[in-house]
This record gives C-alpha cells, structure tokens and sequence, in this order.
C-alpha cells in the first residue's frame, strides 16, 4: 500500500533540546527573512520530555542566545546553583577535594530537562513548529539519487507475528529538503546514516557511560536547595570511570544519579547495583532517610567528544546534539552544546534554503561542520578533549592528567589521546573477581522491578520486538559461556534474564521487552554486537514526570 506522505522544507526527529532549538531557530529566522520554512518535529515518547533524561544542571549560555528574554518568558530555570562540593568517597569515609573548574556551576541552574523541553515545544509551536509527539521515526526515506528524502513513522497495530491486528494503522512518510536527526545518544536512525554514508571514517569510535538517576523528596532538614555535590571513588573500583551528582531543586526534591562509563572491564559488575549501594555510604544515605523515592530512569551518554565528532552532514540533511556526540564530559554537561549545534545548523539549513541569498534543490551537503568550527563549542570541546580518555589508566592517573591539562596546557596539549569500543573492553568471567552487592533495603536502596515500575515505562505487548538478536545463539553460546551472561547486569531494567528449561535444564535468554526504558545500554556494550535496539511502536517506553 501506498503510504500518505506530508511535505516540510526541514523534518526533525527527536524533540530534544538540539532538535527544538533547530526548530526554533529556523522559525526565527523565518520571521525576519521574510521568506516561510515550514518545521515539523516527531517525538517518539508519549509527550515531549517524556523520554529525556539528564541530570540536570544547565549552562544557560546557548538559551541566552537562542531566547534573551528567557525570564520574561517563564523558562523552568528556578534553582540557581549556590554551592558547588566535589568529594572523594572511601568505603566509610570522604574527603572533600578543590572542584574542578571545568565544573565550577556559578551562574547554572539545576533543572529538570524533561520540563526545559517541554517549555521548548511551547515556545517552537507558538512559532509555527508542527510537533507531533507518539510517533516514532523508524525508516529513512531515499531519493533516487541516494540522497535522504525524509523518514517514515512506523505502522502501528502490528502484532508479534508480523501481522496486522484489528488496531493496524498504517505509517506516514515525511518528506523534506533537509531531514535533521536528533535522536540523543546512540540512535537508531543515525546509525543507519552512519553506515549509509561512511560519516565515521578516520575518526575515534565514540565511547559512552550509562547514567542512572532516580528523583526524591527528602526531608526538609536534609535538604540544601542549589546544592550540587559530586563524587568519585567508592563504590567502584580506581580502574573504572564513573562518579555521582546529587543536586537539590526546589521543593526538597533531589536528584540522585551514578554515572558509570561503558569501558568498565569486570563483566560481572552492576551499574545498577552500585548506584544502589552508593547511595548507603555514611555522607549519602543521611539525604535520603525518611524521604520517598518518586521517579526513576537510566540513560547512555556519550563521553568521547572532539575526538568523536562524526562528520556532520550529509546529502538531503545533517545530525545535532547528543546524536553527534557534543557532551563536555568534565562539565557534565550537553544541553548548551546540544542547543548551540542546532542553533548552528539551523543558520546552515536556512542558508542552503534560499533564506540568506542562496537558492537551494535542498539536495547538497550543509557546510554545517565549517560553521560550527568557529563557535565557542568546538573550542570548549577541543579544550577538553584529553580528560575523559586520561581516566582509561585509572582514577589517580586520570585526576593528575587532567590537573596538568587544565592548569600547565589550560587545554591545549600537543597531544590528542584516543578513544576505543567499549564492547571491546569487558575481560572473561573467569578472570575477574564476583561482587557482593548487598541486598536492596526498600527504603534507600531498591531492585529493578520497583525501579522500572517508577519509570512508567510502558510497551503495547502484542508487537514485535524492538531489542533484537542478530543471532540467538550468541546468548548463551558466547556470552553465557565466557562473560557470565553480563547483559543481565549491564541492562539497568532487567529486561535480559537467563532462564532453564525446566526438563533439560538448558539455559537461553528471555528478553522482557516490556521493561525497556531505552537506555540503549545493551545496544553498546554486547561484546558481538548482537542486540539491536530500534524504535517500538510510537508512544511506547518510559514516561518521565519530572526528570
């Protein structure tokens, strides 16, 4: 059957904040050129903001830019920061370190992203954006000459067996002279763009971390508002990267979150359990006695930066924010960076339109990469770029590599150091010591079904699956057999479970899709590149409040 199709000069997937501030941009200089770009936005949560998930503290440098009367606006900017702390955690006790100046916060605010985007789409479609959340882009439409023509959203109302329920209702195609991709860390679409047309040759693989994060209410007397604290050290081990955020909103709510990187080599750790054994430590578990945990989530962030830039553009459109990699590992921060390359491609994309003097068959590649080369994020990025693989020689190394960098170089080192695949980093079970976690209390720290459960997450059952085996007998075969099964662990919503035939007692692995809370997680850390994770059906997935 042939599909409906809808005509933009620019579709947009993903309802971030690289992807609406593209939008918004664009809409912007519509007005004053004069000449009409229409915008169309597709978001494949239920709602705008309803699968974001950060943090967060935002830099408000690219919103100053973007929207200077953002206060007058009402914009949910409402903690400023008021006190930085950055401790070193030992098992029992912690020391207070200098904070970085790469995360110093004054002048920053915590917020929640997820509100943030939500004001975004309010500000986009008073503009004339079309923002059509619920649908999930999950095919790249081609021209002929090879040149990308737009995506279609996926059919809904098909069943496990391929075949159309009663609910069917066939997908649309969206057609553009520019398609943006958007999609955060790790989406399925921009692989696709990826591999399509090499846009990763002679650059390092990108690397990532896993973060996950849970929001509570706290009693007032524990409660510190603009309070951003961080930590390293315990839980984890010096030869694995990772740290913790606690950030104290207003309304004596708290964000908590561990950050693990996905290079981590001990195939039988937890990023989940860690983060719920961090939060027992003597200078943690105090914040959180006699409060209630109210929400929860996980998410990849990619960390590997300058040198993981890919090539940007492409015929027929161009790839923003976290899709591209422009995260400030030692900020922990990328909603700014993710604004400002969207703002920037929407000034290339409007120019390629005709709307600064060039007309355009919309068909040409965006010198995108050329202007976004002489703004202050390609030169906060470059500055960073040798801190996050510092750490790959263990936790000590990494704080005195990054002391020199930052203080003798202040970033400029006449060296770049490299990146690698995290899939590639996990030893054998056999030779890495098992980690005794401790049992979840229920009051500080939890299992992952209550967990998921906080998340909202929700799957249509009857449709096929979204996480998806190149071959089933890798499992059990490869990873069971030399790894221990770790996707049972590295998957923070217990959606991989090994499971044994109750006769022959043979092992396989059960995927319990209806958990996911697309971290995609499992998609970058398998050893063999196994699992697949693409979009399910349109809405479906978490369903984040206020994270």
């Amino acid at each position: 059957m042939n599909r409906e199709s809808m005509e933009y000069d620019v579709v947009i997937v993903g309802a971030g904040p690289s992807g609406l501030s593209t939008a918004i941009k664009l809409r912007q200089i519509s007005a004053t050129s004069g000449k009409d770009i229409s915008v169309c936005v597709l978001e494949k949560g239920s709602e705008v903001g309803a699968h974001i998930l950060s943090g967060a503290v935002l830099e408000p440098k690219a919103l100053f830019e973007l929207f200077p009367d953002w206060k007058e606006r009402g914009a949910p900017l409402n903690t400023p920061v008021t006190d930085d702390k950055f401790l070193f955690l030992t098992k029992n006790s912690s020391f207070q370190l200098p904070t970085p100046p790469q995360m110093n916060n004054h002048g920053n605010y915590i917020i929640s992203l997820g509100n943030f985007c939500r004001w975004l789409a309010e500000q986009a479609e008073a503009l004339g954006v079309e923002i059509y959340p619920g649908f999930a882009a999950s095919e790249i439409l081609f021209n002929p000459d090879g040149s990308v023509k737009g995506v279609a959203t996926g059919d809904m109302g098909i069943g496990k067996d391929g075949e159309q329920t009663t609910n069917y209702t066939q997908g649309i195609e969206l057609h553009a002279k520019q398609t943006v991709f958007s999609e955060g860390s790790r989406g399925s679409l921009t692989k696709v763009i990826f591999e399509k047309f090499n846009l990763r040759e002679d650059i390092d693989p990108q690397t990532y971390a896993i973060g996950i994060k849970e929001l509570w209410e706290i009693d007032p007397k524990q409660h510190q508002q603009g309070l951003a604290l961080h930590t390293v050290g315990w839980p984890i081990d010096t030869s694995t990267y990772g740290g913790s955020f606690l950030y104290h909103l207003e309304g004596n709510q708290v964000s908590v979150g561990y950050v693990i990187g996905l290079d981590y080599q001990n195939p039988h750790l937890s990023p989940f359990d860690e983060f719920q054994r961090f939060k027992l430590h003597p200078k943690i578990k105090p914040f959180f006695e006699g409060g209630k945990r109210i929400s929860y989530g996980a998410r990849a962030l990619n960390e590997g930066g300058y040198q993981s830039i890919p090539q940007l553009t492409f015929p027929g459109g161009l790839i923003v924010g976290c899709a591209a990699g422009f995260l400030n590992v030692p900020k922990i921060k990328g909603t700014h960076t993710a604004m400002k390359s969207g703002m920037t491609a929407a000034n290339a994309i409007a120019n390629a339109l005709g709307t600064m003097g060039k007309e355009s068959t919309g068909l040409e590649v965006i010198e995108y990469k050329n202007e976004l080369s002489g703004t202050w994020l390609w030169k906060e990025l470059f500055s960073v770029r040798n801190i996050r693989p510092g750490f790959r020689a263990g936790l000590f190394f990494g704080i005195i590599h990054a002391a020199i960098d930052t203080y003798i170089f202040k970033g400029k080192a006449p060296w770049t150091l490299k990146h690698h695949h995290d899939h590639d980093a996990l030893q054998l079970a056999s030779h890495c010591q098992k980690i005794d976690y401790p049992r979840p209390d229920g009051k500080i720290s939890f299992d992952k079904a209550s967990s998921v459960f906080l998340s909202n997450t929700n799957h249509e059952e009857n449709q096929p699956a979204h996480l998806i085996l190149k071959d089933g007998t890798v499992p059990v075969d490869f990873n069971l057999k030399y790894y221990d099964a770790p996707e049972q662990r590295f998957c923070p919503a217990g959606v991989y479970e090994i499971i044994y035939d109750e006769k022959s007692l043979k092992p396989k692995l059960q995927i319990n899709a209806q958990n996911c809370v697309h971290c995609k997680t499992c998609d970058i850390k398998d050893m063999s590149q196994n699992i697949t994770w693409v979009v399910p059906e349109g809405g479906g997935g978490p369903n984040y409040p206020n994270m």
